[in-house]
């Protein structure tokens, strides 16, 4: 599933407020602990992140003899 930064923000400000019931878009979900709710902070943030993550650009410049 594709977080978002909503998502994130979310799951913060219940951590916050120590609450732990949130909504994520369409859906509730209920945790158990603060620790399930950090882990799947942190997992949100990793998500984000190699989601906005760019590919560099690369280019090879291969030549033989007599160029």
């Amino acid at each position: 599933m594709a977080y978002t930064t909503a998502d994130l923000t979310a799951i913060q400000a219940a951590r916050l407020r120590g609450i732990r019931t949130v909504k994520f878009a369409d859906r509730e979900t209920t945790y158990t602990s603060d620790a399930e709710m950090r882990q799947v902070e942190e997992d949100i943030k990793r998500d984000i992140a190699t989601s906005t993550r760019t590919r560099s650009k690369q280019t090879r410049i291969v030549a033989s003899k007599g160029w």
